[in-house]
């Protein structure tokens, strides 16, 4: 690459950041909890339901110590409106092993950031770079999609470059700040170069663009074969399992609820047929430490985990 194309895109990208960047809690702090806790939450949440909740959260548990001490079950509770609850449940987890095995302290490594619980490629390099200062790439989908439209033609909204190219290419063009970079460049995906109709009139980089003449924005994607869920009665399986928890996390903290009154509570029009279907979300919730099965007088109660 042209090393003075690559330089007009810094200068202006980070010129456009610093009149249009986002106001978000994450950035105003490097306490490295607080910035491991928005990034894991961050993974598959809307940044206005974090912003929402992470207050809550951090305000419940303050410190990594006090959420490895913490009951599970009030971690899944205060987890409530976030979805995809085995984040909390590994969140905990990793608390607890940097508490056992690193005396506390969040490590620095991408390594050993990686063998913890919920810790993938994304999250350790972001972690580093916005809570250390860090000079690593990140690449998120909101990256991964300005990178594939300003370097190459992409003629459909949802059309990306590899994954791995997109890594390289990140490496390849990364500035000494690292971290206003990075930010600049998730908020530029995020608000202007979006997914459908990217406001191509207001991007900084606009002329250097290899899509911006090619690229259809009518807003209609290319036809893709859609993964299908498993669903029952039409509404996938991750919805049901969702309401599930819901239910878990409205009995009292040394309670526990029935599995037929689960089943009325999710669905009015439940039948005692539909138990087995019902016990199968349960086992797969006691598998990934989010609930419990105890028999209670001849019969089958289920609780949020204690562990």
């Amino acid at each position: 690459m042209d090393p003075k194309k690559i330089k007009v895109f810094h200068r202006s990208i980070a010129r456009w950041y610093r009149r249009h960047r986002r106001e978000l809690q994450w950035r105003k702090t490097r306490d490295s909890y607080h910035i491991l806790v928005s990034e894991i939450m961050l993974q598959q949440t809307q940044v206005s339901r974090v912003k929402e909740k992470l207050p809550q959260f951090l305000k419940r548990f303050p410190s990594l110590k006090v959420l490895a001490h913490a009951p599970k079950a009030d971690v899944i509770r205060a987890w409530s409106g976030m979805g995809y609850n085995n984040r909390a449940i590994r969140l905990r987890e990793l608390a607890g092993n940097v508490m056992q095995n690193y005396n506390g302290t969040i490590p620095r490594n991408i390594d050993k950031l990686e063998q913890l619980p919920g810790i993938g490629r994304y999250t350790s390099h972001a972690f580093l770079c916005f809570a250390f200062g860090k000079r690593v790439p990140v690449v998120d989908i909101n990256i991964r999609r300005v990178f594939s439209r300003i370097f190459f033609r992409m003629k459909q909204p949802d059309d990306l470059i590899e994954i791995e190219d997109c890594w390289k290419l990140a490496e390849n063009i990364l500035p000494r700040n690292a971290y206003t970079w990075n930010q600049a460049l998730m908020d530029l995906g995020s608000t202007i170069c979006t997914a459908r109709n990217p406001l191509c009139g207001q991007c900084p980089i606009a002329p250097h663009c290899a899509s911006r003449k090619f690229l259809n924005r009518t807003g209609l994607p290319q036809k893709r074969k859609i993964k299908r869920e498993p669903n029952y009665n039409g509404i996938p399986r991750r919805i049901w399992r969702g309401k599930v928890v819901e239910v878990l996390r409205n009995v009292n903290g040394r309670g526990h609820i029935e599995m037929n009154d689960i089943g009325t509570a999710i669905n009015p029009d439940f039948n005692r047929k539909e138990l087995p279907w019902l016990r199968s979300i349960v086992d797969a919730l006691v598998v990934d430490g989010i609930a419990e099965v105890k028999s209670v007088r001849s019969k089958t109660v289920v609780m949020l985990a204690t562990g």
